[in-house]
């Protein structure tokens, strides 16, 4: 664990999901830590990024900031290129400027879908959404501009700050009396506390290079789905059906499970299974007000 009076964290993207989770983290690790949301630093604006970050002298940037419309950004191409692309190069070249070691989080959808097998960090990558291939290009700008950072590719973000799956299918099974979940997307579930404590122990060291970081297992949405209602004890019945019931704008991959393999193999420790993790979170959802998990801090 990062111990270092000097330590200083700067996270972008503090407001969302995941930036808000590691805000609150660091803060309970007793670690320095600033937090930035789109109001007070605007990623695509090269000079105020790199004023934000001479000024903050982070040694450590967790750029968690994003344009994650997935299907807006089909129609809204630039904003996604933008902000999940050059926006990246922003941060990127000012962490670099700073002396600042970086991660960036990114997605397993800068994958295709197509595999038979889960997808380590050596597989050829191949999006099929924009909003995939511009994640991709900020990986790209990462590789080019940061000599000391980490791609985190992650999926199927659940946690307690702001909006995801499982909030929305514990709120509509309280509700409705059946649920339809597509059941022929497979991937990973995650859950920003897991992947949070997973970053610290990333930056702790310099192990540099691309990880993908999930909740160990893997689950269709509907398996997912189904496994919500049950844990938390409603008897919504979730009825399977295919993607094609449910058309949207950007295409998904039907398979996005990642392999671990760089985690494995530079020693750190793999993630819970999805489903002890998910318990962890329901049990934390339902004894706390809704308003606790309203993503400010």
């Amino acid at each position: 664990m990062m111990n270092s009076p000097a330590d200083k964290i700067l996270v972008t993207g503090a407001k969302g999901q995941l930036g808000a989770e590691m805000m609150a983290l660091l803060q309970r690790k007793g670690i320095v830590a600033v937090g930035y949301g789109r109001d007070g630093l605007d990623i695509t604006d090269a000079e105020q990024v790199m004023d934000v970050m001479l000024r903050e002298r982070p040694t450590h940037v967790i750029h968690a900031g994003a344009y994650t419309k997935v299907d807006d950004a089909e129609g809204d191409r630039d904003t996604a290129y933008l902000v999940n692309a050059y926006g990246t190069r922003n941060v990127a070249v000012a962490a670099a400027q700073a002396g600042a070691r970086l991660v960036y989080i990114s997605t397993d959808y800068v994958f295709d879908g197509r595999a038979a097998h889960p997808y380590n960090e050596f597989e050829p990558v191949r999006p099929i959404n924009r909003y995939g291939r511009s994640k991709w290009e900020g990986e790209q700008f990462v590789r080019q501009h940061h000599s000391r950072a980490f791609i985190v590719r992650t999926s199927w973000v659940f946690g307690a700050y702001g909006e995801n799956f499982v909030k929305t299918i514990l709120r509509k099974a309280q509700t409705e009396a059946e649920l339809q979940v597509v059941h022929d997307q497979v991937g990973c579930p995650t859950y920003t506390l897991d992947l949070s404590e997973a970053i610290i122990r990333l930056l702790a060291t310099d192990k540099y290079g691309t990880y993908h970081i999930t909740n160990s297992g893997a689950c269709s949405w509907h398996s997912f789905a189904a496994a919500i209602v049950a844990e938390a004890g409603l008897s919504t019945k979730v009825r399977p059906v295919g993607t094609s019931q449910f058309p949207r704008p950007a295409r998904r991959p039907g398979y996005s499970v990642l392999e671990p393999m760089a985690l494995r193999l530079n020693g750190f420790p793999l993630l819970r299974h999805w489903t002890e993790a998910l318990q962890h979170f329901v049990k934390e959802c339902m004894e706390k007000p809704q308003s606790d998990y309203n993503g400010k801090k």
